[in-house]
């Protein structure tokens, strides 16, 4: 079964949820700690090796543990070295552009800390944590150099190095991320936000229609009242009573959209009544309503400018002693709920008079039934065989019990707050 909300509630119940960026910095303290934990574990390997290696028997450790001292000293070097050499991988990246220069840049750099570093391990392993047993391999750092033992050191650099390039790119994928992330939340804030002033304006041009509808009834209404005044006393009574009915609803419940076809009706013959005491008796309005279509929701105030149409541009214009006659007829087509309103006035000759939009009444029928339903609706005026106009409006079928089922739905789709509240405010709107 097909179900129609209001502009409001629909809208914001099809509108996706802004997304929630969920990803948040990391703590400062963890890339630190991840860099300690990694050269640890190297220096626990590295001096385990060292332990193992049998040709460290030319030096003699000044201290049992001078293997794994040295280790751990050698691979803290390197950990202390790490983050300025992420800085370099970001400073000097092949995306930034002039890529031979920042390729020559981090060869040079790396050279320079290779060999720092095997002159200063050398220093330390012959001078601090070992001393030869023959002294003609004393501390020499050109030793060293000259037999480019610093090249151990320039690939631990060069492996340091790729690493703070992967380190670089990923930070940059995962602020793209973010800014798409942030940038989805953001227009889907704003088709929210869109939605919500669309149907804000939606309800705007609603009320002004309803605005303009109350005063033009009104004012046909007292017309109809002065000019039985001097004839009928008792009717005009009995026609400010249905008037002060009328003008109650108006103010009381016309902020409704749509309504039961029920209090449609009741409302609807009230205004017959106003009209049958101002024709006098020349005037009859009957009824067929099938029982299937009564809990059917409508506009409010729909039948009325229909039927006042009738009477207005049909009836009124048979001669004074023809008796006038209108058919309100309402019943239930599958998903659709049809209301025919036929007169019994003069034939129309002219066919492109039926498509012109029409008095006050039924040109705002229109414009409301375009903001409630938009090509879910049809309206239609044609020549009646034998004389008289035919006015059919068709509607989707619904009743509140489908808005609540609707409401219920969309909280088992985890639908947004926005239109859980859209759906609530529509619900006790609708009582």
């Amino acid at each position: 079964m097909r179900t129609t909300l209001s502009v409001a509630a629909y809208r914001a119940m099809t509108t996706p949820a802004p997304a929630e960026t969920t990803t948040s910095a990391p703590r400062w303290w963890v890339e630190p700690a991840l860099i300690l934990a990694f050269w640890t574990a190297m220096a626990v390997l590295t001096a385990v090796g060292q332990l193992l290696d049998p040709r460290a028997g030319f030096l003699k450790p000044v201290f049992p543990a001078a293997s794994v001292g040295l280790a751990f000293t050698g691979a803290y070097l390197w950990a202390a070295l790490t983050r300025p050499i992420f800085r370099l991988s970001r400073r000097y990246s092949f995306e930034r552009g002039h890529w031979h220069t920042n390729v020559l840049a981090l060869l040079g750099v790396g050279v320079v800390i290779a060999i720092g570093m095997e002159i200063v391990v050398s220093y330390l392993r012959f001078e601090v944590f070992f001393s030869p047993r023959d002294r003609a391999f004393g501390y020499n750092p050109l030793f060293g150099l000259k037999r480019l033992f610093w090249l151990d050191d320039f690939v631990v650099y060069l492996a340091v190095l790729a690493v703070g390039f992967a380190r670089d790119y990923f930070h940059r994928l995962q602020k793209r991320h973010d800014e798409a992330v942030e940038l989805e939340a953001e227009r889907a804030r704003l088709q929210a936000e869109a939605a919500r002033l669309e149907a804000q304006l939606a309800e705007a041009r609603l009320a002004a229609l309803r605005a303009q509808l109350d005063p033009h009834f009104l004012f046909n209404t007292l017309n109809a009242v002065s000019s039985l005044v001097g004839s009928d006393p008792r009717g005009v009574r009995r026609m400010i009573a249905r008037l002060s009915a009328l003008l109650r609803h108006t103010l009381e419940e016309s902020t409704e959209p749509e309504v039961p076809l029920a209090q449609e009706l009741a409302v609807l013959g009230q205004y017959v009544e106003i009209m049958e005491i101002r024709f006098e008796g020349r005037l009859h309005v009957d009824t067929s309503v099938d029982p299937a279509a009564l809990d059917a929701l409508v506009p409010n105030l729909v039948l009325q400018p229909l039927v006042e149409n009738a009477i207005k541009h049909g009836v009124s214009k048979l001669p004074n002693a023809a008796v006038g006659r209108v058919a309100v007829t309402v019943r239930r087509a599958g998903d659709d709920v049809v209301l025919s309103v036929r007169d019994n006035g003069p034939a129309i000759d002219d066919a492109d008079a039926l498509a012109r939009p029409g008095g006050v009444g039924l040109r705002n029928t229109r414009e409301r039934l375009t903001q409630l339903y938009g090509p879910e609706h049809t309206l239609t005026l044609t020549a009646a065989p034998g004389g008289g106009v035919v006015a059919e409006l068709t509607l989707p079928y619904h009743t509140r019990a489908d808005l609540h089922a609707a409401g219920v739905a969309a909280v088992d789709d985890d639908a947004t707050p926005a239109a859980l509240g859209a759906v609530g405010a529509e619900s006790a709107a609708r009582g």
